[in-house]
């Protein structure tokens, strides 16, 4: 369970910052020009002109960094499920984790959550197999005492 940890909070840091660039900075930039978007909405707020600087870096954001954040999300998918299966977290819980990457600031949360899990898993097996009772080492494992480890 340790050694899925930290490519799992990588990737999840990873998607999470690109997907804040993508929706809060590509998105408008490259769609915010006065014209319709994606054919839902009949106009959109000028924030570009088409052919600028702006927009131009807008279209690179969203075409590049969407792409790489398509990619780099599998990457994060792969790890965070293969962590909840040596995790054994339920079925809500994993669920929740895996489409966090979906949605901007939501993931970091998500990670947080479940870096705290299983930690607290890894403190119980550790106290566990050390056979310790319970003492000091489960209150070793609370949110509050992971916190101040980071």
């Amino acid at each position: 369970m340790k050694s899925l940890l930290v490519p799992y909070r990588v990737m999840a840091t990873v998607v999470g910052v690109l997907l804040i660039v993508l929706i809060l900075v590509g998105v408008p930039l490259a769609n915010f020009d006065g014209s319709s978007m994606w054919g839902i909405f009949p106009s959109t707020p000028q924030l570009t002109t088409p052919g600028s600087g702006a927009h131009d870096l807008g279209e690179w954001i969203t075409h590049t960094l969407g792409v790489a954040h398509g990619w780099l999300y599998m990457i994060f998918l792969f790890f965070a499920f293969l962590l909840s299966r040596r995790a054994e977290w339920s079925p809500g819980f994993t669920i929740v984790t895996l489409l966090a990457g979906t949605v901007p600031i939501l993931s970091f949360w998500a990670e947080r959550r479940a870096t705290r899990d299983v930690r607290r898993r890894i403190a119980a097996e550790e106290g566990v197999s050390t056979g310790s009772t319970g003492g000091s080492g489960s209150r070793g494992s609370t949110g509050a005492h992971d916190s101040t480890t980071e």
